[in-house]
């Protein structure tokens, strides 16, 4: 499954960043237990239970007030909980912001997004301290998945489960489209040799070069086609909740058709002015069709930027409200 860029999981955190941090925030408020620092079975059947609920969180452990991991830790592993003994205990994670930003605060706190060592994946930590003494702080830490909490904050869990199988069906489309391909150029090279072997003699033989030009244009815009599918149903990863994504698709399948018709027309237009008068009316509609097709594709892109720089526009004033309005508390 092609996972978000890291560029499309930036942005959407940009655009989230404050529901985001509270439902982190929540979630680690709700689980803070003073018994949670040495029951090591419990932190994992507290980890059960939020991954149940919130399938983006990966790791929790607890931390002591000098930043030494005094709990395992309590990591997902191909969907279920680890049950590995040790993990963790006695790292020293004081030098980490996290743990600095936490101990300095002594409040709820939440990391900017950075590059977890362990998969490479972007995350977030979230951490809150526990008085587990006198005058003593120990600390809950918890990391999460930015792209799964993306995900689940936009609902789209259900249907990245189903992607596989949507990337594999266009995959099958794109391949089969490829094999017309082949076939067509096949045709077009056979009638090629032998309009090369054999000299033009009569009227159809002159006609001959159009049609094979005529196949191999059909194979191009399919070839195009196939491609299109490909990249942006494939190999690329494609943001279904951007009106741009859709659009781009769009645009490709368009410009690609544009470009066929057009030089169907041409060739119509070559067949008149050699003698075949009956395909100029033809040409004209074709060129005329083309023509259409220009203009509105030009329109829809031209309205379609515009609804989208008004929607980005909206979300940003939006959200510098909401700024405003943590200021001010």
């Amino acid at each position: 499954m092609t996972e978000m860029s890291y560029l499309s999981v930036i942005e959407r955190y940009h655009e989230f960043r404050t529901p985001i941090r509270e439902l982190l925030k929540s979630i680690v408020t709700g689980i803070a237990d003073i018994d949670l620092i040495h029951d090591q079975d419990g932190q994992r059947q507290t980890m059960v239970s939020i991954c149940e609920r919130y399938p983006f969180v990966k790791v929790l452990y607890m931390l002591n007030d000098q930043g030494m991991q005094i709990s395992e830790f309590s990591t997902m592993k191909g969907g279920e909980v680890s049950s590995e003994h040790d993990v963790g205990l006695g790292r020293d994670r004081r030098h980490r912001p996290y743990f600095q930003q936490v101990h300095a605060h002594q409040g709820v706190i939440v990391t900017e997004p950075y590059l977890s060592s362990a998969d490479s994946s972007l995350c977030l930590t979230t951490a809150m301290p526990i008085h587990c003494a006198e005058g003593v702080s120990c600390y809950l830490v918890l990391d999460a998945s930015l792209e799964a909490l993306v995900s689940f904050l936009m609902g789209d869990t259900q249907r990245r489960r189903f992607e596989p199988l949507f990337k594999g069906m266009y995959a099958l489309l794109g391949l089969s489209l490829l094999g017309v391909v082949a076939v067509l150029m096949f045709n077009a090279l056979s009638d090629l040799a032998q309009a090369l072997i054999h000299p033009i003699e009569t009227e159809t033989d002159k006609l001959r070069p159009f049609s094979i030009i005529i196949v191999i244009t059909l194979a191009m815009a399919i070839f195009d086609l196939a491609k299109t599918t490909l990249e942006e149903e494939v190999l690329m990863h494609k943001d279904v909740f951007r009106h741009s994504a859709t659009r781009r698709t769009t645009t490709r399948f368009l410009a690609s058709i544009i470009i066929a018709v057009s030089i169907e027309g041409l060739l119509l237009m070559f067949k008149s002015a050699m003698g075949a008068a009956d395909h100029l009316y033809e040409a004209s509609f074709v060129m005329f069709s083309a023509a259409l097709l220009t203009i509105a594709l030009g329109v829809y892109v031209y309205l379609g930027a515009r609804a989208e720089a008004n929607l980005v526009s909206a979300r940003k004033i939006t959200q510098a409200e909401k700024n405003h309005m943590e200021i001010e508390r």
